[in-house]
């Protein structure tokens, strides 16, 4: 299982890294917006290897039978290595290549709002949110925490539907060799 686990989760992590790395070059041509699509999309890629390695495990560890209960956990680990994976990535792209990747968000966020119509005092109050996350998001835990909320969610629907769909219950009586 660790083989399957480690060799699926590695490469769904390096689409997840590869992805992160190539929008974060062209950040300034995808714009933060249209940034979460390419994310997003690249989580849906990368996670489809969820479904490859618990039918992989079925296959060749659980002699073609997998309860769904032993689906989640194969899924789930494979989600986590990946998830690992695209944290990683992102420690080094914001603390490394893109440090002042907080300002350029906030002045979006700001500029979004200015372009929405806000008043001042709305304004001000965007200003000042924007302030207070980004100093809560320059410690190095709570910006591990928050990027790895990213795909998790996009991981566990994959092992949910995967553990539905593969997963079944040992009929009556049948013993493993």
């Amino acid at each position: 299982m660790r083989k399957i686990v480690l060799t699926c989760g590695l490469i769904a992590g390096a689409i997840l890294a590869a992805s992160m790395l190539i929008a974060q070059a062209f950040q300034d041509r995808i714009g933060f917006d249209r940034g979460v699509y390419v994310g997003y999309g690249a989580m849906i890629v990368a996670f489809v290897l969820v479904p490859v390695g618990v039918r992989a495990y079925r296959d060749r560890v659980a002699g073609g039978h997998v309860t769904i209960g032993r689906a989640i956990a194969v899924g789930l680990l494979i989600t986590l290595v990946a998830s690992a994976c695209y944290v990683a990535t992102w420690e080094v792209i914001y603390y490394r290549l893109a440090p002042d990747f907080g300002e350029k968000y906030a002045a979006h966020e700001i500029a979004k709002a200015k372009q929405a119509g806000a008043t001042d005092a709305q304004i001000a109050e965007r200003t000042r949110q924007m302030a207070d996350f980004n100093a809560m998001y320059r410690k190095p835990l709570v910006n591990i925490g928050f990027t790895f909320l990213e795909p998790l969610p996009v991981g566990l629907l994959f092992v949910l539907v995967t553990a539905g769909v593969l997963g079944r219950r040992r009929p009556a009586g049948e013993v493993v060799v």
